[in-house]
């Protein structure tokens, strides 16, 4: 090997060259050689290991190795090869040029840590796109897991290539680092945070891709597209995409629809608010009037005879509505909007179906209708509660109530001419 590294050089003083110039051109010739080797060997091996994985993969029925072929694994494979020859030739090449031969073998030793990132890199790419392909692990947050190892991948890379530029034992290295921890800590805090919270966002199943979450205090209103290390996606119903800090998710309080969807039915939770002033006993003429509405007709006659019943049984003296049992118009539309609530196709009925009032306010007295549709999807859900509202909004007057509304200037108008 001696005599074909100088073989140029020795042919070189032989001619009349000096010596520094023969050796200059000498490592050049040898180092062009080596470059052509290397090239050569490198188009060859990834031909070839192209070829070997494309075969394999026409033959196989998963598509891992075909995502492998996508994400590069074995073009950067085929890396290794000239990379190990070029570490055992540059002694050789350089045998004259010492402090140059030092500075490329940790050229090339670095080199050899961001091959073996780039190696790492394209096999986690391909277990996520893979993983993604399984439909159990659809909705989980693969993307901070792979970005988790790739972290810790490229920080002990970095701490393995300045280990070899300042010539230190890996482990003192780490041990020196270790005394500026405090301040690697502070560089890291949000990816930290984010690894933190993407570890107990999984573990306790808080967040999947695909869920309807709202999180007021970002403006997100809309579905889980993306889970990664630093941030959650969601793209909210408008199409925009609003951006989360993974950690959010644990330190602040945002709601998940997931229960609803994978429940029987969407709540419908409205109310109707009743001007107080329109309630009132009902007469005998008003409740027979009434007994047209077929809904609450037999309702009307059965309870019509509890009371006058009961009324005779302890001598009331009904000259007055006041005295004793009596309907009224409020409780009878209650009695309607619940008979039908529970007859109404759309609402489910093995959930709770309820007509409550609640606390009378300065508007009036809310009428709150509490049920659940049984087609849970946002257009259906929103054309079932306007087609339940439209028909009780309507149905108000045939009970002589009235809805509260604030004055419109024709109310006004219609006011001022009522006093004139």
């Amino acid at each position: 090997m001696k005599d074909i590294r100088r073989l140029l050089f020795d042919y070189l003083l032989e001619t009349g060259i000096n010596q520094v110039t023969a050796k200059y051109l000498n490592m050049f010739a040898l180092l062009l050689v080596l470059l052509i080797i290397l090239y050569l060997t490198d188009f060859l091996i990834r031909k070839l290991v192209r070829v070997t994985f494309i075969n394999l993969a026409r033959k196989t029925r998963t598509h891992f190795d075909d995502l492998l072929i996508t994400n590069k694994v074995p073009r950067n494979i085929a890396h290794i090869i000239p990379l190990l020859i070029a570490l055992e030739f540059i002694p050789h090449v350089l045998f004259q040029f010492e402090w140059l031969e030092n500075i490329v073998e940790k050229g090339l030793k670095v080199f050899a840590i961001i091959l073996t990132l780039w190696i790492v890199r394209s096999l986690l790419n391909t277990l996520e796109d893979y993983f993604k392909t399984l439909p159990r692990l659809k909705d989980k947050p693969v993307d901070s897991y792979i970005q988790v190892f790739m972290i810790f991948a490229w920080i002990f890379g970095v701490f393995g290539a300045f280990a070899i530029v300042s010539n230190i034992k890996f482990l003192e290295f780490l041990a020196g680092i270790g005394t500026a921890s405090a301040i690697i800590l502070l560089i890291f805090k949000d990816t930290i945070l984010g690894f933190v919270a993407s570890i107990q966002v999984s573990i306790n199943d808080m967040v999947r891709i695909g869920d309807w979450i709202t999180f007021e205090k970002f403006g997100a209103d809309g579905d889980v597209i993306e889970i990664n290390l630093a941030t959650v996606k969601v793209q909210n119903f408008d199409k925009t995409i609003t951006t989360i800090p993974t950690y959010a998710l644990i330190s602040d309080s945002f709601k998940n629809w997931r229960g609803m969807v994978n429940s029987d039915g969407r709540r419908i939770k409205r109310a109707l608010i009743i001007e107080l002033n329109s309630i009132h006993y009902l007469s005998e003429n008003e409740t027979d009037k009434l007994k047209d509405i077929q809904l609450i007709s037999e309702y009307l006659n059965t309870r019509q005879k509890d009371i006058e019943t009961y009324n005779e049984s302890h001598n009331i003296d009904k000259s007055l509505l006041l005295n004793g049992r009596n309907l009224t118009n409020i409780g009878v539309f209650r009695k309607y909007v619940e008979s039908y609530i529970e007859k109404h196709s759309a609402v489910n009925k093995d959930m709770i179906i309820m007509t409550r009032q609640l606390e009378p306010t300065t508007q009036g007295l809310p009428l709150e209708i509490y049920c659940f549709s049984k087609d849970k999807r946002w257009q259906n859900y929103e054309y079932i509660m306007a087609d339940i509202f439209d028909h009780l909004i309507a149905a108000v007057p045939y009970f002589n109530l009235r809805l509260y509304e604030l004055p419109t200037s024709t109310g006004f108008g219609t006011i001022q001419k009522k006093s004139q």
